[in-house]
């Protein structure tokens, strides 16, 4: 651990948040002079102290710890981009366009990368006037189900969130050319072109 760079990442968050060295050190129930310490790089906060100090100033603990943070540059966002992050635990659905930390449970989750829909993984797209009703023969099991299906195009995604015991059946205004992907909660997460 660099002192000296978690010291400046201190400073600069505690002066993000307009907080004097005392409000701060008065939330964390320490001495004001503990957290001036910490801002000179004469030492680092105590392991015990990184939960709440994280909290306080809105960042990951690894991030104090490496004493920066890595900021994404500036994208377009596009929706192209879009990544989906689904919870092994609670199968919380989590999305991002760019670069991201992404954790639910107490784990930190990957993104899921996406496989060409097969035989057994297909929705049925049929038009229906100006939408496109979208189905599945897929069983629809607490066990093995679709949990969620996304059309994106460029600039937009419509997500439909879906639950065991459901039919698989929805409709959505079809808006250009796009991906139609949808996540299997055994198998992983498929695409499809539109």
């Amino acid at each position: 651990m660099d002192c000296d760079k978690i010291g400046k990442l201190l400073y600069d968050l505690r002066k993000e948040k307009n907080m004097t060295q005392k409000q701060l050190a008065d939330l964390m129930n320490i001495s004001d002079k503990t957290i001036s310490k910490w801002e000179r790089g004469l030492g680092c906060p105590d392991v015990s102290l990184l939960p709440e100090l994280s909290q306080i100033l809105g960042v990951n603990i690894e991030d104090i710890l490496a004493g920066k943070l890595d900021l994404n540059e500036a994208m377009g966002g596009n929706m192209k981009n879009l990544k989906f992050f689904v919870c092994p635990q609670c199968n919380n659905l989590l999305t991002a366009t760019g670069d991201a930390n992404i954790s639910c449970c107490g784990k930190k989750l990957e993104a899921l990368s996406a496989a060409k829909a097969n035989e057994s993984h297909v929705l049925t797209i049929e038009p229906v006037e100006d939408e496109l009703y979208v189905s599945a023969a897929h069983e629809m099991k607490k066990e093995h189900y679709i949990s969620f299906v996304a059309y994106v195009t460029g600039d937009r995604a419509v997500i439909v969130k879906q639950y065991p015991e459901w039919n698989m059946q929805f409709r959505f205004h079809k808006s250009g050319h796009g991906k139609l992907y949808f996540h299997c909660s055994n198998h992983g997460l498929f695409y499809q072109l539109i």
